[in-house]
């Protein structure tokens, strides 16, 4: 049966058929050609043409926005805006209206499930969106995240550029920036640091107290509204120990450690001009008499 329907099949009217499918197909391609090179020229034109006026505007329009971050996205939304209106002219060059309206009706349910797919690279791109705008972290400041501490070098829709004090860049996404504190040192061009050290317990603690008082006043000047500080805070082991607080030109992580790298020669500079002793923790050990008794008992 089946070795009879195999003889009816007619392969030249099969033949004939593709033939003329594949020669339709050919003459609407020849028929479509030009305006396919059109199209092209016009996608790629408004490509350059996008990139270009994305320059200019954050040269000249944006340039009044203080924030570097936000004139990069507002650089992007227009170059994406312009590459848009090429994609639909390119497409009305090729007749492909209805493919158009067939992607704006698709595009709701694609939408939803590439939502679904990427969900923590949309996170971070609308993270990116926020900190862009965020008046608190700017490009350049020096920050505080997730355990890393840097300059902001760059703000993407993804991820924040830290460029750490060794010269090294840490990316984080941006989901990590907006959902945990952050510390931004940039913001205060001044603030409040402390250093703690200890005397000897024959110490005078009110020349202690005066002495330590004028050489960080002397030596950090205090503006209105500030002071030094000194509070004496316990008892130690071989020590009364003491902390001073007082206020610095303060930006950056460096900035930290050269005022307490100049607030601690001055201290000891004056201390041991003054005969002010800073104690050493002292150990001591007592082996006790039943230990000397094995000792001896040994030796013998």
């Amino acid at each position: 049966m089946r070795s009879a329907v195999f003889l009816n099949f007619n392969f030249g009217e099969a033949f004939s058929k593709l033939s003329e499918k594949l020669g339709g197909w050919l003459d609407a391609l020849i028929l479509k050609l030009p305006n396919l090179i059109l199209a092209i020229i016009v996608l790629v034109a408004f490509y350059f043409l996008g990139r270009t006026l994305a320059r200019l505007s954050k040269k000249y329009l944006f340039r009044k926005i203080e924030q570097e971050s936000i004139q990069d996205l507002s650089a992007r939304f227009v170059s994406a805006f312009i590459l848009l209106i090429g994609f639909f002219l390119a497409l009305g060059i090729m007749d492909l209206d209805k493919v158009l309206t067939s992607i704006l009706a698709g595009a709701g349910v694609v939408g939803l499930a590439v939502g679904l797919a990427v969900q923590a690279t949309l996170s971070n791109s609308v993270s990116g969106i926020m900190l862009s705008f965020l008046p608190r972290i700017r490009i350049g400041d020096f920050v505080d995240t997730n355990g890393y501490s840097g300059f902001v070098s760059e703000i993407t829709l993804r991820n924040i550029v830290l460029r750490q004090p060794d010269n090294n860049y840490v990316v984080i996404p941006n989901s990590k920036v907006v959902e945990n504190p952050f510390t931004n040192y940039s913001l205060t061009p001044r603030s409040r640091i402390s250093l703690s050290c200890g005397v000897g317990y024959e110490s005078d603690l009110k020349k202690v107290e005066q002495l330590t008082t004028e050489i960080i006043a002397k030596e950090f000047s205090q503006k209105e509204n500030e002071g030094v500080e000194f509070y004496y805070s316990e008892f130690g082991d071989s020590s009364i120990n003491f902390t001073v607080y007082y206020w610095v030109d303060y930006k950056t992580k460096k900035d930290l450690l050269k005022s307490q790298h100049a607030a601690v020669k001055a201290i000891k500079s004056k201390f041991d001009a003054e005969g002010i002793n800073i104690p050493f923790p002292i150990r001591t050990l007592d082996f006790g008499k039943n230990t000397l008794k094995m000792q001896s008992s040994d030796a013998e």
